[in-house]
């Protein structure tokens, strides 16, 4: 009997084991709660956030890590759906897809969890000290400790093998001191049995540990720090409170020396594969300290730089011209200490073979990704496989399957990667699993209750002022003291005090214990941006009872420590004026009502390629009706043109398996032939005006709750290279086709060269990479030496780009004798034709210039969009200079746009492989589901009214509202504006230019925006 007919004959259960609590795991639990599955977050470690919550900035936004963080660990600890289980570890599973019995080992913390308030006076009085793992031992800490200030679950937690009452019977002194009786060294172990009806395995990874390269000098010499460890440094929460200095002696570094792929596309490390992401958080930690000190001297030496994705290569480019990082294409063999200043001589040998040596005062070695020390006993727990490499074994055609059904994987157990991509495989993930809990959804859920909202309207104003240091990030440069006490002395002001960290989870419990402490009525955080924190606060003041509206944001970071870092005095003055302002709108605010519309549980998919019919099944699958809309004739897009994988895989068995999966689905109504005319709506009622393209020409109208844009791209055609001239160049996909229908023709060929880049990494013309043009030419180059060993083939290349476990590939192809040749954009390959085709390039190993007659020419070029402007204009989305589509953010919500109810996946919002597109898809259908799943969702109350009694009816409103909100109706009056209040996004736009006043914005009346001018003025 099948796994399948198994769960038929069992109860399913609609409750979710996540494994692992990084930026993959969170991301999951939270997609599932929202989606109506209880969940149970599992975390080894005493907090939830990962690795994530260790670093200083995220590329390539250069945006605060813990910032855009903290929002999601803070909305996940206080879920009502979301049980998190912390020091704890899987131990076994029994059962069937759809209802698993797991066992979880829950390890001792010795603290009391319902009683701790984190308020840190045990610490004050605990005598032993230990290494700090958060700061990546280059501090200590008490040995009763909260893993780091914004923790979540927020309490603390004692080292079992430190504690000297624990070890050797000795000192209860914390107990003692504790005044909430929190301490409990009574506490054992406990085994949690757990059911489930699927399980999504993100456990994360751990850093190489680059004292195994004795080369480097790593745990002897002071002054050589991992990657990781320099994260802290430069963090404003981190040892050295964001100043950076050198561990021997506490100096600021003048010469800083990077050195790439330590403990990654190393095999006698055992590491072969690549780890994605270190040439550009190199480049980020470079950026970063530069900013810090404009003086100091930096080289990265690197083997290739890969900087593939979304917008890396733009960062890569500004790193070279705008920061003037030097660059410095070498292997790094030996570090060697100078004993008298602690200074490091590195080694090197450059791109000719040349040896050479600088000194420098700080090396930063970019460790790569390894899996944790538990994988093994977690796969042998769960009964799944690993690949040769120690990670989770999927298939590219299924990359967040395990080797068990019912179970599914993401993010760095995966292979490694980016913040992005394991956002998208914990949604993707998450897709797979509601798919096969679609019956049971809902039926383990609490749900949330708000307490009655109290009506503050005939009060005299109350406002409560939090002021946040945010590390050291306000401040090291603004005096918070100065002006919290400044903020006491502003009329209205009821209550303001000072927090480290406003955006951490026991902060938000105080700030509601003070809203009915001190009766407050407005409340004002003065802190980072309201772009990510604002729901956060808004959230915390309603679970207190009052209306979200009563609240303010003053942002005294971007706006102000981070743009007048250099200017202490005056950054204090202008923060009091940040806040006076508040303060004076804060007076004026009023309750606004929840806005909530229903929605028409069908979806819209925009087209019909690999993301697109991905997309497309996931949203049947997790139970809602979906329109598949495809311009062509036939489903497919660019899978059609693809005959294998590197990994020997067949895509147009996969292409057929697909198709045939999607006509048989009653829920999903293809319409091929077929393209967008008009949208109009707002999230859950959109409606989609297409034509099919059959004759007829036959307009038709879609009303649907969901849009899912999946546009795809193509390859460019290159104007250069002798392409469109000569029969004997072609490009990489021209080529495949002829290896997958015809390869006859390509057994004859006796040299074959292929040029990378064409079209790509230019910035005058495509300054981006197009991300799989290097795995695609070995692809097709191991191809041919497959068909006709005797060939010889040349790939001319700028950086070779086989990230994660596609560099096996590389290294195969070198193996079996592919000659890799590479060039600079200054000097690129020349191409002429006689008898055969002649191309020139030099060969920077050589020193001069190489002359290759060639049989064909095989150019990977470019990865192009085609007609996203239009579709952009009809959608009302924005798009990035690339003409890819732009997501709402590049780490945290990659697969939404910024305008609710609309989603993104595939080469619409850039170039990937095959795999990647997939699991997008599946992301962007999880993250669809949510408002489908739901029935009504809530509108920002945010939104324009119109007083009708001053509007005549112009229509100015209505022509400007760049979302369609606003229309002129008639009424008893006359023609007069009304706004469509759940498609207002409150940009203001409409109250701007109204000639009569006669449109006021929730929140941004005019009085209020009068009373803010008024406010800074007076200052």
């Amino acid at each position: 009997m099948s796994s399948s007919d198994l769960t038929k004959q069992k109860e399913q259960i609609g409750t979710v084991m996540v494994v692992g609590g990084g930026v993959a795991g969170v991301q999951a639990s939270l997609d599932l709660a929202e989606l109506g599955y209880y969940v149970y977050l599992v975390e080894a470690s005493p907090a939830i956030g990962g690795v994530m919550a260790q670093l200083d900035k995220t590329f390539p936004t250069l945006d605060c890590s813990l910032c855009i963080l903290s929002p999601k660990l803070v909305e996940c600890g206080r879920h009502r759906n979301i049980e998190i289980i912390t020091n704890a570890e899987v131990k076994g599973i029994e059962g069937v897809p759809g209802n698993f019995r797991c066992q979880v080992k829950r390890r001792a913390r010795y603290v009391d969890r319902e009683k701790c308030n984190a308020c840190g006076i045990c610490i004050n009085y605990c005598p032993i000290e230990i290494k700090d793992s958060y700061n990546e031992n280059l501090k200590n800490v008490k040995c009763i400790h909260m893993l780091y200030p914004q923790a979540v679950p927020a309490y603390f937690g004692i080292d079992e093998k430190s504690c000297l009452y624990l070890s050797k019977n000795e000192c209860r002194q914390c107990e003692e001191v504790c005044g909430t009786d929190a301490i409990n060294f009574k506490d054992k172990d406990e085994i949690l049995n757990l059911e489930v009806g699927s399980i999504i395995l993100a456990p994360g990874f751990e850093e190489f540990d680059a004292g195994l390269k004795a080369e480097y000098g790593y745990g002897r010499y002071p002054n050589v720090v991992t990657s990781i460890q320099f994260e802290r440094i430069m963090c404003a929460s981190g040892p050295f409170l964001g100043e950076v200095m050198r561990p021997s002696d506490g100096k600021h570094p003048k010469r800083v020396a990077f050195i790439q792929c330590v403990g990654s596309r190393d095999v006698q490390a055992g590491n072969p594969y690549c780890s994605t992401v270190c040439c550009t958080y190199a480049i980020k930690e470079s950026i970063v300290i530069k900013e810090h000190d404009p003086n100091l001297q930096i080289t990265i030496f690197f083997m290739d730089m890969r900087t593939m994705g979304k917008g890396f290569e733009q960062f890569y480019e500004r790193g070279k011209k705008e920061f003037g990082i030097n660059f410095v294409r070498s292997k790094a063999t030996k570090i060697r200490r100078i004993p008298e200043t602690e200074n490091l001589i590195v080694r090197y040998v450059n791109e000719s073979g040349a040896k050479d040596e600088k000194e420098f005062d700080l090396v930063v070695l970019s460790v790569g990704m390894e899996p944790c020390r538990g994988y093994q006993q977690l796969a042998d727990s769960l009964k799944i496989h690993l690949n040769p490499y120690g990670f989770c074994e999927t298939n590219e055609f299924a990359p967040l399957k395990t080797s068990r059904e019912g179970i599914y994987v993401a993010g760095a157990y995966q292979s490694p990667k980016d913040i992005p991509e394991s956002v998208m495989q914990a949604s993707g993930a998450v897709a797979l699993s509601s798919g096969l809990l679609s019956a049971s959804r809902g039926t383990r859920v609490k749900e949330r209750v708000f307490p009655p909202e109290i009506d503050v309207s005939g009060e005299e104003p109350r406002i409560g002022v939090f002021v946040c240091h945010c590390g050291t990030n306000i401040a090291g440069v603004v005096d918070v003291p100065e002006v919290a006490e400044y903020v006491r002395t502003l009329p209205n002001v009821a209550y303001a005090e000072e927090n480290m960290y406003s955006c951490s989870q026991d902060s938000q419990v105080r700030i509601k214990e003070l809203i009915k402490e001190h009766r407050l009525n407005r409340v004002i955080v003065a802190a980072c941006t309201p772009r990510t924190h604002e729901p956060l606060f808004q959230e915390t003041i309603r679970e207190a009872g009052l209306n979200r509206c009563l609240f303010e944001m003053a942002n005294i970071r971007d706006q102000n420590s981070w743009v007048h870092m250099h200017e202490k005095e005056r950054a204090t003055k202008k923060a009091k004026d940040l806040i006076r302002s508040a303060v004076s709108k804060a007076r004026l605010l009023s309750a606004l009502p929840e806005q909530r519309v229903q929605v028409n549980p069908r979806g819209l998919v925009i087209g019909g390629g690999l993301a697109g019919m991905t997309a497309a099944l996931e949203i049947a699958r997790q139970g809602y009706e979906c329109f598949l809309v495809e311009k062509e004739k036939e489903l497919g897009g660019n899978l059609r043109k693809l005959y294998f994988t590197l990994d020997g895989n067949d895509p147009q068995k996969f292409l057929s398996d697909t198709i045939e999966k999607i006509q048989k689905d009653p829920r999903i109504t293809i319409l091929t032939s077929t393209e967008v005319t008009g949208v109009s709506g707002y999230i859950g009622n959109f409606r989609t005006q297409v034509v099919q393209k059959n004759g007829s020409d036959q307009p038709m109208e879609i009303e649907h709750g969901i849009i899912v844009v999946a546009t795809g791209a193509q390859e460019y055609k290159p104007d250069e290279y002798l392409y469109g001239k000569s029969p004997k160049v072609i490009t990489q996909q021209e080529l495949e086709e002829k290896l997958g229908t015809n390869p006859s023709q390509i057994c004859s060929v006796k040299d074959v060269v292929m040029i990378q880049c064409v079209g790509s990494r230019e910035p005058e013309k495509r300054p981006y990479c197009s991300k799989l043009c290097c795995s695609k030419a070995i692809k097709n180059a191991l191809k041919i030496k497959e068909l006709n060993p005797d060939c010889n083939v040349y790939i001319l290349y700028r950086d070779i780009r086989t990230y994660g476990f596609k560099e096996d590939a590389y290294n195969k192809a070198r193996d079996v004798g592919i000659i890799f040749i590479r060039y600079d954009l200054e000097g690129k390959p020349e191409v002429k034709e006689g008898e055969t085709l002649e191309i020139k390039v030099f060969d920077p190993i050589l020193k001069e210039d190489v002359l290759i007659k060639s049989d064909l020419l095989v150019l990977s070029p470019a990865i192009v969009t085609q007609g996203n402007e239009e579709l952009g204009k009809l959608l009302k989305v924005s798009l990035t200079d690339d003409k890819f589509f732009l997501e709402a953010h590049v780490k945290l919500r990659p697969v939404d746009f910024a305008t609710d109810g609309i989603f993104l996946c595939g080469l619409a919002h850039s170039p990937k492989p095959l795999e990647e597109s997939i699991v997008q898809a599946q992301a962007a259908a999880a993250r669809a589901a949510i408002p489908l799943s739901r029935g009504e969702v809530e509108v920002e109350p945010i939104i324009s009214s119109v007083d009708q009694e001053l509007c005549f009816g112009c229509g100015i409103c209505e022509y400007n509202c760049p979302y369609k909100a606003i229309r002129v109706v008639q009424t008893e009056k006359g023609e007069r504006a009304e706004t469509i209040t759940a498609s207002c996004k409150g940009c203001g736009v409409c109250a701007a230019r109204c000639p009569k006043q006669a449109i006021s914005m929730g929140r941004y009346t005019y009085d209020q925006i009068s009373a803010q001018i008024a406010a800074i003025a007076s200052g």
